[in-house]
């Protein structure tokens, strides 16, 4: 049985979506139980009787525009998503998805989860759409502002196994997002990440991957600093939320724009598809001990279902274990 911690407060609209969410997955699989963290009076509405289910209550929970989690955690630990990850921690379940705030997800996993030996830095990696609807792994998206080139690769390893065993890629290749695709481009980081991680027998390395490739790129993971990669996602966010507003407004422009919608209404919607990460799951907090999946703030009762999903995932296929063994040898 695959047991997994879930923070039923965290999130902008929890706990509806989120208790929702693991309702479907109870059903969906079989082999999963779900232990759902939070306060109970609020969550009842929306639960049911289930024998793979179990409710641990409390009434604290982290706001989603918290300032300080280290502060947080240190006076509060009956906070929804502290008590869940200690409950991971203590090895009553193997994984643990959240929605809650991701400054608090990065701080509660290192301290609680903790970092795996061999890990030299714990990055968020999320999985972010691409052309052929497969998506890409890209991180660090801002987790560390600042990595050292051996730093990446070690993150470049564990992504590299998420990609063959979790998204099913049978040789999977990772990209160094540089200003250029020539060798030796970039600063002295992205040249040092260059040789690093070409030199290395457990990366199939693609090479150098400039931004404007990021959609198109035949590439599995797509590494860099957090700094960077939290700049790439966001420019991604807001190029697609801004496509639809355009699309949207020159459909209303016109009787024959309207009438060719119609026409051109499925098409939208698959494009739209394309473009929507919730289709994927959460963004995976890798280098820790135990599988930590942050799901999306506005996370809907179908996102978080396939934040739960690729939890799952992670643990059926005991990846965590695979990488351990990895970086162990190169040592």
């Amino acid at each position: 049985m695959i047991k997994i911690a879930v923070d039923g407060m965290g999130g902008d609209f929890a706990p509806e979506p989120i208790v929702k969410a693991t309702i479907e997955a109870l059903k969906k699989f079989s082999d999963v139980e779900i232990t759902l963290f939070g306060d109970e009076n609020k969550m009842k509405p929306f639960l049911i009787n289930h024998d793979r289910l179990k409710i641990v209550h409390t009434e604290h929970f982290l706001p989603m525009g918290v300032k300080d989690p280290v502060f947080e955690y240190r006076n509060n630990k009956e906070h929804s998503m502290f008590k869940a990850m200690q409950y991971v921690a203590d090895g009553n379940a193997s994984a643990i998805v959240t929605a809650g705030p991701t400054q608090a997800v990065v701080v509660g996993g290192q301290l609680i989860l903790k970092k795996m030996n061999k890990m030299r830095r714990a990055a968020i990696a999320p999985i972010i759409p691409s052309f052929d609807g497969k998506g890409r792994i890209l991180l660090d998206s801002g987790a560390n502002v600042d990595l050292k080139a051996e730093h990446l690769v070690d993150l470049a390893i564990y992504a590299q196994i998420v990609a063959k065993e979790v998204l099913n890629r049978p040789n999977p290749t990772v990209a160094l997002i540089n200003i250029g695709d020539e060798e030796g481009k970039g600063r002295e980081l992205d040249r040092e990440a260059y040789n690093l991680l070409k030199a290395n027998d457990n990366i199939n390395f693609f090479g150098n991957l400039e931004t404007k490739e990021v959609f198109v790129t035949p590439a599995d993971v797509l590494i860099t600093d957090g700094f960077t990669g939290n700049i790439v996602m966001k420019t991604m966010e807001g190029t697609a939320k801004g496509l639809g507003m355009v699309l949207e407004r020159e459909i209303k422009s016109s009787l024959r724009s309207k009438i060719g919608y119609l026409f051109m209404k499925k098409a939208l919607k698959n494009f739209k598809k394309s473009l929507d990460a919730s289709e994927i799951g959460g963004a995976l907090v890798i280098g820790l001990n135990h599988t930590l999946i942050k799901a999306h703030g506005s996370s809907n009762s179908y996102a978080f279902f396939n934040a739960i999903r690729q939890a799952k995932d992670m643990v059926e296929k005991d990846v965590i274990k695979i990488v351990d063994q990895i970086l162990n040898k190169e040592a």
